[in-house]
């Protein structure tokens, strides 16, 4: 995996610290680390958030130590601020920040493009296309760093951290063996250590010392990399093509049996731009496609550097629309945008997709697979318990106000539009499983921006919804990410919402790494464990209650209380992620006593309940319905199933209306 070979490529070029904080496509690098970290004393964490973790590479490469701070490219976000900085500063020893971007996107919020973003922070970007060139690359990027004490950035993409291939290790002292047997030469702690230097400490009067510094650096590092074996050109046609990264991969293969049309100029190194190496492919052709995904970063360059040399060239890219301004490419896609080129210039040759090994007609329809959380998760009984209590809350608030409808003549039209709303609950979410919260039939995240926004949202909105109860709610390692600055600023500006924390003791989206609150470091010693409660009423919330996700009525019930508190509230519900606890317990239906209502599937959409028919749009409403439906009704009903990724939770079991589900023991 491409992944796994940037960590060997760190651990031969000597890397001694390595910080991170999971996301992906990132994480796996970071995960190989620690398979080796205690063999080969490397120092390894799981950092609270990617500022933090780059901080801490900072202090190590301060001290002249190799170091390696993982993260994807929302995370980069969270580490701008001392990175914006740290290009001025510069670092004494090795810096490299894996940062993997996610075309498509798979699994992110956003498609940015980091490769934008070192152009932006003046730092050196490169992009490896394979697996190979990710271990190669990551070896230049710490030979780099060290050289002009600068970070660089190793930018990937899903399809490049995620792909496989073959690596040729480049070491000649055993470590290809001791890898496969889990162990590493210990690595040499040689560093000279930390020296007081002004330089460390940013003034804008060092700012204004070094900018001209850093502006000089791009100049030096553009021709270093024009003579880069990284940057190749091959093909001896008059249409040029540029690409990086896996778009080069896919430009290769969509043009192969047409070089004597094409030129391709493949960059590994994309900024600073290798300008000697582009100016010399682009004077021998006369008409450039530029194939990158994301942002046209490629093509801007192209453009700046044809019209400084006043080269007669023509481009064909995003900004003409030739190819997609978003998304993640494929060959076919490359093909297509390729034959629109050559239409163009009236060019009559077009590439032939390749014969499909089975035409897509023949193909069986696939199952259709709606993102949901895992049969007996502990976030769906949360959410259902904040679903009842915000019901029994807004029928409480009717029973208030019935009395006044017999007055109604002397209210206002604007206060009876108050008293409409006063009822209505808002539920800001949060970056991890419990997103998942947002679909039919739970619908309970109405907000969702960032990692530790669905707190200050919350505050926000019930500042403008001040009749509206808010519900905020969190993970336990996204607490720690980004969550207790939100939660301190409820307390000071007095927000009125409740802080829902989903604890279910692990980060769960991105492959189950330990956080601050676990009380397990990234290598498995145990440390501190982290108090989530202690923390919450340390920031001043007056009210927080810790309930175990065992019993719905509990978790109900303290929901109901935290949301009738006025000013900032909180639970923590706790509980076990099924990913990782598995349970000996299932669930079964007894068929005398079920009436096919299906009110357990329709209002719960857990994966282990099944309806003969499917659970419908508006399932919910249907399954409220029918609780009252007659008998003989009833009867004609096909009942639910329970599968056999049944955990054996019990929700299912407290809600069911004619109490025909039961928990039992089983033998896994």
């Amino acid at each position: 995996m491409g992944n796994e070979a940037i960590a060997l490529g760190a651990i031969e070029a000597g890397v001694q610290v390595a910080t991170g904080y999971p996301g992906t496509p990132s994480t796996e690098a970071l995960e190989t680390i620690i398979r080796y970290a205690k063999s080969g004393g490397i120092y390894t964490e799981w950092s609270s958030n990617e500022k933090v973790a780059l901080e801490t590479a900072v202090g190590a490469a301060y001290s002249g130590a190799k170091a390696l701070v993982t993260m994807k490219q929302v995370g980069l976000n969270v580490a701008s601020d001392p990175l914006m900085s740290l290009s001025y500063i510069g670092v004494k020893g090795a810096l490299v920040l894996l940062v993997a971007d996610d075309p498509g996107p798979h699994s992110s919020q956003t498609e940015q493009d980091t490769r934008a973003f070192g152009h932006f922070a003046n730092l050196p970007v490169l992009d490896p296309a394979t697996p190979q060139e990710a271990y190669e690359l990551t070896k230049l990027a710490f030979e780099l760093s060290h050289e002009y004490e600068i970070p660089v950035i190793l930018r990937t993409t899903t399809r490049v951290s995620h792909g496989s291939g073959d690596v040729e290790l480049g070491t000649s002292d055993g470590m290809e063996a001791g890898m496969e047997a889990g162990q590493i030469k210990p690595v040499a702690w040689d560093f000279e250590g930390f020296t007081r230097d002004r330089r460390w400490t940013i003034f804008p009067r060092l700012t204004a010392e070094r900018h001209p510094w850093l502006e000089g650096l791009q100049v030096q590092l553009s021709e270093r990399f024009s003579a880069l074996p990284y940057n190749t050109v091959s093909g001896q046609g008059k249409i040029g093509i540029m690409a990086s990264g896996v778009s080069a991969l896919y430009a290769k293969e969509a043009i192969r049996g047409f070089e004597d049309i094409f030129t391709l100029f493949r960059i590994g190194t994309v900024h600073p731009f290798p300008e000697k190496a582009a100016l010399d492919f682009l004077k021998g052709v006369e008409n450039l496609i530029v194939i990158e995904e994301l942002d046209p970063y490629l093509e801007e360059e192209a453009l700046k550097l044809i019209g400084k040399e006043h080269l007669q060239v023509d481009i064909y890219g995003k900004k003409d629309s030739f190819f997609p301004v978003s998304g993640e490419y494929s060959v076919d896609l490359v093909i297509d945008g390729i034959d629109k080129v050559l239409e163009a210039v009236g060019i009559a040759s077009r590439l032939s997709h390749a014969s499909p090994a089975v035409l897509r007609e023949e193909l069986p329809p696939l199952p259709i697979r709606a993102p949901t959380l895992c049969a007996g998760c502990m976030h769906r009984t949360v959410f259902y318990a904040f679903k009842q209590a915000a019901k029994q809350l807004r029928k409480e608030a009717k029973a208030v106000q019935a009395p006044e409808t017999a007055h109604a003549e002397q209210t206002s039209e604007a206060s009876q539009k108050v008293q409409a709303v006063q009822t209505d609950t808002i539920f800001s979410g949060d970056i991890g499983c419990y997103t998942l919260g947002n679909a039919h039939p739970l619908n309970m995240v109405d907000t969702c921006l960032c990692m530790g926004a669905g707190v200050s949202i919350a505050g926000g909105l019930s500042r403008t919804n001040p009749e509206a109860k808010h519900v905020a709610f969190i993970g336990d390692s996204t607490f720690f990410h980004s969550g207790i600055p939100a939660v301190v600023n409820a307390v000071y500006n007095e927000a009125d919402i409740t802080l829902a924390v989903l604890d279910n003791r692990t980060t769960a989206m991105t492959g189950h790494q330990p956080h601050p609150g676990i009380g397990v470091t990234a290598l498995g010693s145990s440390s501190k464990a982290i108090d989530i409660a202690n923390v919450v009423r340390s920031c001043g919330f007056e009210f927080v209650k810790t309930v175990e996700v065992e019993s719905l009525a509990e978790c109900v019930e303290a929901a109901r209380v935290a949301m009738d508190f006025r000013g900032p509230s909180a639970v923590v519900f706790k509980g076990k992620c099924v990913g990782i606890t598995k349970s000996d317990k299932r669930c079964v239906i007894d068929p005398e006593l079920c009436t096919g209502c299906g009110f357990c599937a329709k209002q719960l959409g857990c994966p282990a309940l099944a309806l003969p028919g499917g659970v419908g749009e508006g399932g919910a409403d249907n399954a409220e319905n029918s609780e009252n439906a007659d008998n003989e009704e009833n009867a004609k009903r096909e009942k639910p199933q329970i599968l056999d990724n049944c955990s054996g939770c019990g929700l299912c079991a407290e809600i069911c209306p004619s109490g025909a589900i039961k928990t039992e023991e089983v033998l896994r």
